[in-house]
């Protein structure tokens, strides 16, 4: 059962779907329904929509000068807990969530489309996880995600082509005194303006999309967790402060019995 509670609590500072390949197992389908599982809604600033659209009006109507300045406003954060699977993370709360899309979990921004984050898990019953650096150093387990995001975004269309580097890897311990990793890669996608064309001067290739993925990755309960953060790369230039903020926040919690 899901239950909404607000709060007035700040966020504690510390800040897109397929599986992981091998050595990261397969995770387990997604469950639908969920036990245990709680919501919690705080105020920290974040870019809304609708207020921007009111202060731009604002604006012109009272003609104000260079002096005049307004505050951002504020949307808000929202605790997503998994008693269940053992996991807990913070989410922009005007994102909804998305069923079906084959991840444990999926939240999605309702505007911006290409900008979500879902939580993988590996299986049970076939993974023996002690720690995180099971994976190898950081910078192998960085190698490990950016190819099997290429992996998933492998197309039989002509003409497409993929750009990609990892742009970060790290470790931290968080204050449960867990170790974590985090990886941040570019993606750039290709494809031609004229796939079939028979001239190479007719197959212009042209930038389809460019998106930042970040991955936080905890071991806990014998199992491989993974919080995937998408966003296009122009989006994350604006939303950088709560997208580090929500991998902040993922924890992997013990599953009681």
């Amino acid at each position: 059962m899901a239950i909404i509670l607000d709060s007035l609590l700040p966020l504690s500072r510390p800040t897109l779907p397929a599986r992981l390949s091998t050595p990261f197992p397969p995770p387990a389908s997604c469950l639908c329904t969920r036990r245990n599982q709680s919501f919690q809604a705080f105020s920290i600033p974040r870019r809304n929509a609708m207020a921007l659209i009111l202060s731009t009006y604002i604006f012109s109507e009272v003609g104000l000068h260079d002096n005049i300045a307004f505050a951002e406003p504020s949307v808000g954060f929202r605790e997503y807990i998994d008693t269940f699977d053992g996991y807990s993370l913070k989410y922009p709360q005007n994102w909804i969530q998305v069923r079906g899309a084959g991840a444990d979990i999926f939240f999605r921004d309702p505007y911006v489309l290409d900008e979500n984050l879902s939580v993988e898990l590996s299986s049970p019953s076939s993974s023996r996880y002690k720690t995180v650096e099971d994976l190898g150093p950081p910078e192998e387990a960085g190698k490990k995600v950016l190819k099997q995001y290429l992996t998933e975004f492998m197309s039989t269309r002509l003409g497409v082509r993929r750009e990609s580097n990892i742009l970060s890897t790290s470790s931290r311990v968080a204050d449960d005194g867990k170790l974590y990793y985090e990886v941040e890669v570019n993606i750039k996608s290709y494809a031609n303006t004229n796939e079939l064309a028979v001239m190479p001067q007719d197959r212009v290739p042209r930038l389809e999309w460019n998106r930042r993925y970040l991955s936080v990755l905890g071991v806990e309960n014998n199992r491989l967790y993974e919080l995937r953060l998408q966003t296009p790369e122009s989006v994350f230039v604006e939303e950088e402060n709560d997208l580090r903020q929500v991998m902040d926040s993922f924890r992997v919690n013990k599953v009681a019995g």
